[in-house]
C-alpha cells in the first residue's frame, strides 16, 4: 500500500475556494472537504515515532476518519469484514441491485434522507416479503447505499447481499435454495416500485415533501409508465468470498486516489472502466465528488430480516448446525495494521529495533500563550514505551 502520484486532498486545497464561489456547500460537505485536506497532516495531530537503537525519527500524523476520506477506509473495511464474519450465515448468498429511476433523482437531491430512507426500506421490504411468499422463510439481507457512476454521476441505487436460503417462518427449520435462482426479477421489481411510489406518496401528504399537485402527478405517472432495474446475480458459494466481495462495497467512495491518473491546474484525468478515462475541470470534478457525501448520521449500511434479528439468526445457526466460535482478541490497531500491509510499524524499519512514541497535539491544543513547536523540530525525550506484541 505505497503512495499514490495524486491526492484528492491537494485537488479540494486548490480549487475548494473556486468551487464554493459558485455553489454552496451544506454543513456536511463542508465538514467532509475539510477533514480531507487535514487527514494525516499535522492539523490533526500525531506522534513522533523515536528508535533509541540507530535515533531513526519519523513523525505519523493522525487520519481524520471521515467516511468520504479515500485514504480511511482500507482499515475500517477489514475490521468490518471481521465483524461481520461473526454474524454471516454459512450458506451462499445472492448479490442484488435495486436501483432508482431517473426521473426520481431530483427528489433524492432535494431530500436525500428521506429518499435513501424509502429505498432501503422499500427494498428490503420487497426482498422479504417474496421471501415470505414464494420460499416460505425469512430471509437475511445486508443492504450498502451507493450514489454514484464510475463517472461519479448521481446514480442512487442499493446492493443487497441475500442469504440463499432462511428461516422457515413458524421456525421449524432452515431451507436453503438451489444456488442459481432465489427469486424472479420482474415481479421483485414491480413490488419494489409500488412500495416506493406508496413511499414518495406519504412524504408529500405528510409535507415533508412540497410539490405543487400538476407536478406530483406528473411525477407519479412518469414512474408508473417505467420498468425499475432490479436484478439479482447468481449466488456466491463461499461466505468467504461474500465477505470479501461485500467489504469493496461497504467502505468504497466515490473515487479513490489510486483512479487518477493525470491533474493539472485545469483539468482532473480519472479512470472509469476498464482502460476507459474521464476528464473534468477541476470544480466540475469536485463538484461530482462532492455531491455524494451523505447526510449527517445517515447509516449507509443496514441490516434486515435475520441480520438484524440476533435471536432469529441464532436460531437459523443452530438449524444450519453451527456451533459458536470463541471470539478471539481484540488485536491492536497496528497488529491490524501490519496484517493489511505487511509493515510492523512498531519496528524501526532501519536496524528493527523497537520504536517509542510521543504525542504530537494539535496545532489548537497548546495553552495560551505557549509558544507552537514546529513538528519538524520535535524531539522525543523521555519517550513512553509502546506496547509490544
Amino acid at each position: 500500500m505505497g503512495r499514490t502520484p495524486f491526492d484528492l486532498a491537494d485537488i479540494v486545497r486548490q480549487h475548494r475556494p473556486a468551487l464554493e464561489a459558485k455553489d454552496t456547500l451544506n454543513a456536511a460537505q463542508g465538514r467532509a472537504f475539510s477533514a480531507i485536506t487535514l487527514c494525516r497532516t499535522a492539523g490533526l495531530g500525531g506522534h513522533a515515532l523515536v528508535c533509541l537503537e540507530c535515533d531513526h525519527k519519523e513523525e505519523s500524523y493522525n487520519s481524520c476518519r471521515n467516511r468520504n476520506c479515500p485514504k480511511c477506509q482500507g482499515l475500517a473495511q477489514e475490521r468490518w469484514i471481521a465483524a461481520r464474519a461473526k454474524a454471516i450465515l454459512p450458506i451462499p448468498h445472492f448479490h442484488g441491485v435495486f436501483t432508482l429511476p431517473a426521473a426520481f433523482r431530483p427528489l433524492a437531491r432535494k431530500y436525500p434522507r428521506e429518499i435513501y430512507n424509502a429505498m432501503f426500506q422499500s427494498a428490503g421490504a420487497a426482498v422479504l416479503e417474496m421471501g415470505q411468499s414464494r420460499l416460505g422463510v425469512t430471509l437475511g439481507l445486508t443492504m450498502v447505499l451507493h450514489t454514484w457512476t464510475r463517472k461519479l454521476t448521481f446514480h442512487p441505487h442499493v446492493h443487497l447481499l441475500i442469504s440463499g436460503g432462511g428461516l422457515a417462518l413458524d421456525q421449524s427449520g432452515f431451507k436453503q435454495v438451489q444456488e442459481n435462482f432465489l427469486l424472479h426479477v420482474k415481479p421483485l421489481a414491480a413490488l419494489f416500485k409500488g412500495k416506493m411510489m406508496a413511499a414518495l406518496r406519504e412524504l408529500r401528504d405528510a409535507g415533508v415533501i412540497k410539490m405543487t399537485d400538476g407536478a406530483f402527478g406528473t411525477l407519479m405517472a412518469s414512474l408508473a409508465g417505467l420498468d425499475w432495474n432490479v436484478y439479482l446475480k447468481e449466488a456466491f458459494r463461499s461466505a468467504a468470498f461474500v465477505l470479501e466481495y461485500l467489504g469493496r462495497y461497504t467502505h468504497r467512495i466515490g473515487i479513490s486516489n489510486s483512479r487518477l491518473v493525470k491533474v493539472t491546474s485545469d483539468s482532473i484525468t480519472f479512470r472509469t472502466k476498464g482502460k476507459a478515462t474521464e476528464t473534468l475541470k477541476p470544480v466540475e470534478f469536485l463538484r461530482r465528488f462532492i455531491q455524494h457525501v451523505l447526510p449527517d448520521r445517515f447509516k449507509k449500511i443496514r441490516h434486515v430480516g435475520l441480520y438484524a434479528s440476533p435471536k432469529a439468526l441464532a436460531q437459523a445457526k443452530h438449524h444450519l448446525g453451527s456451533l459458536p466460535v470463541p471470539e478471539p482478541p481484540k488485536p491492536t490497531w497496528e497488529k491490524e495494521l501490519q496484517d493489511l500491509t505487511g509493515r510492523d510499524v512498531t519496528m524501526c524499519k532501519d536496524c528493527g529495533a523497537p520504536l517509542y512514541t510521543r504525542t504530537i497535539p494539535m496545532p489548537g491544543s497548546f495553552k495560551k500563550g505557549r509558544a507552537k513547536p514546529d513538528p519538524k523540530d520535535f524531539r522525543c525525550a523521555n519517550p513512553i514505551p509502546r506496547s509490544l506484541p
